[in-house]
């Protein structure tokens, strides 16, 4: 196994990255057919989102069946030939497991639905309150978060879409069959595990209304986590392999005990904390402009604080539920090519492990549709008609759309310049954005200056200078609103970090940290910068990062 901190992490979203069978869908022999890319690139590992049998009313986050891949995205003999062939190239295969819930086409669900006892208690069954649900707790796609199930007289939990059932974590056999599943993969060569909303999975014992919140207070690194995951972990051998949670509505002390080496639970975990600061009042579906100080409070407090509790993190700008961070935290217009280097840049020097977000290394933008119905993503529908129940215009709640909907991370990859972007000789299940002719792996293969060449860099630097996986860290400049600094430091070495994180000039607070006497360029976002590292005035979303040998 490579070293997760001198790693990168590379995400596909199975659907939108490659279609070699031209039905409009990505699919494994894609992934396969695009290794030599990310072999150039020089990733270290492959995520891949779920190609399990599913109904796809979660694009797959709705598992029917773990051990069978969906015949939309291939064959097992497919899946095996990726895991073989990605071997050749020094990368390995990271699968996502789905585990807080199943489809309810899971057979486990179906058996549950004809009131099997052994199976009913699979899944989170109770009664309501007359003709009420056992709580108020609301989906996180909006609504209640309980299905009635007439034939049983029960209702059933669901965090997420009704078609997702949560599973119950309590039931030691539950545990036991997703350990199978964990150990299946693993047999099949799959060399790391991503973990869905694993931290939701312990829920409490006694089911109560929130008269203060949605209920995720009472679910939220819930009162058995830590043990489920480390029996997880232990009986399945996966100890020793590159793991990561996606943890939901966390705590900086959650993930260092999730993290920390000794704990044997996760490699690594995602939090979203500093993806929510352009929530207005913390509301997803109410826009505002991005809060930098509170972006760069959020960053240290994480950075800083899980170096001292000894945790790791996954570090990332966007997946496939986020909106493109070059459209969201930087410029898409005048300052494309600049504001999508500066977020590259910000991160990948950072404390822990970067992920890339397939076509975010040619800064693929937001997808700038203009019409409700040319949205797929269930979530972004649901909520499209929840906006205008909400007294929004049409206009205002397309808008809300536009910005926020995941379907801005889920379109498709764009290789060239073609009609489909190189993605499908078909017809895209998405409508692919119209600035993939200038936006692509093809054009920016060609240009050493590009959004692309610098990324390669990236990934190429956190193998040669050791004190970007392993130093310390320490920001500076805390009370600039404009700029991000930082220090990495280890016995051998120093390296400072400079962003201006706005599409506007800023003059730099002079401070001491910025006089290292012999460092050097190592990495900027414009041509002809300072050698050296006395800056005083940053141009818009500049970029720089500085090395010195001790």
């Amino acid at each position: 196994m490579a070293d997760f901190r001198k790693s990168t992490i590379y995400q596909i979203y199975t659907k939108s990255f490659m279609d070699a069978s031209g039905d409009g869908f990505g699919d494994i022999k894609g992934v396969t057919a695009r290794l030599d890319y990310l072999a150039w690139l020089g990733v270290d590992y492959v995520w891949l989102t779920p190609f399990f049998c599913s109904p796809q009313r979660d694009n797959g986050y709705d598992v029917s069946d773990y051990r069978k891949v969906d015949p939309i995205f291939g064959t097992m003999e497919d899946v095996e030939e990726l895991i073989a062939e990605g071997k050749k190239r020094g990368i390995g295969l990271m699968f996502d497991m789905v585990f807080n819930h199943t489809s309810t086409d899971h057979v486990w669900f179906q058996k549950a639905l004809e009131g099997d006892p052994y199976y009913m208690d699979y899944y989170i069954f109770r009664d309501g309150r007359g003709s009420l649900p056992p709580t108020n707790w609301e989906s996180k796609f909006g609504g209640n978060a309980w299905k009635y199930v007439p034939k049983l007289d029960k209702w059933y939990l669901h965090l997420y879409d009704e078609g997702q059932a949560d599973l119950n974590w309590d039931n030691p056999k539950v545990r036991e069959e997703l350990k199978d599943i964990v150990r299946f993969w693993k047999q099949k060569g799959a060399e790391g595990f991503r973990f869905d909303v694993v931290n939701l999975v312990s829920k409490p014992e006694v089911f109560q209304d929130d008269t203060h919140g949605d209920g995720r207070r009472f679910y939220t690194d819930g009162p058995h986590i830590h043990e489920y995951l480390r029996e997880l972990a232990e009986d399945t051998g996966i100890c020793d392999m590159i793991t990561v949670g996606e943890m939901s509505s966390t705590s900086l002390e959650a993930c260092i005990g999730y993290t920390k080496p000794e704990r044997r639970e996760l490699s690594m975990c995602f939090h979203f904390h500093h993806l929510k600061v352009d929530y207005k009042d913390g509301d997803k579906w109410e826009l505002m402009e991005p809060d930098r100080r509170k972006l760069k409070e959020l960053f240290a407090a994480w950075q800083e604080g899980m170096e001292k509790g000894g945790g790791w993190e996954a570090v990332f700008w966007c997946n496939h539920d986020q909106p493109r961070a070059v459209s969201r935290f930087g410029d898409d217009g005048k300052y494309w090519k600049e504001s999508a280097k500066m977020l590259a840049g910000a991160i990948h020097f950072m404390r822990g492990t970067p992920y890339v977000y397939q076509g975010e290394e040619i800064g693929m933008t937001n997808a700038g549709y203009d019409a409700i119905g040319q949205f797929r993503d269930v979530e972004s529908l649901n909520y499209y008609e929840i906006l205008l129940g909400r007294g929004k215009s049409q206009e205002e709640a397309l808008k809300v759309i536009q910005e926020r909907s995941r379907d801005n991370g889920r379109t498709p990859m764009q290789w060239d310049a073609s009609g489909n972007a190189g993605f499908t000789e078909g017809e895209p299940w998405i409508r692919i954005p119209d600035n993939h002719q200038t936006i692509n792996v093809e054009e920016e293969r060609k240009d050493e200056d590009s959004i692309l060449y610098f990324y390669r860099r990236l990934i190429a630097l956190r193998k040669q200078y050791p004190v970007i996986a392993q130093g310390d860290i320490h920001f500076f400049l805390r009370e600039d609103e404009h700029v991000l600094a930082y220090c990495r430091e280890d016995d051998q070495a120093l390296l400072t970090v400079v962003c201006n994180l706005t599409g506007k000039d800023c003059t730099v607070e002079d401070c001491e940290a910025l006089h290292v006497e012999g460092a050097a360029l190592l990495a900027g976002n414009y041509p002809g910068q300072e050698e050296t590292i006395a800056i005083q005035k940053l141009r818009p979303y500049e970029f720089a990062a500085y090395w010195r040998q001790k």
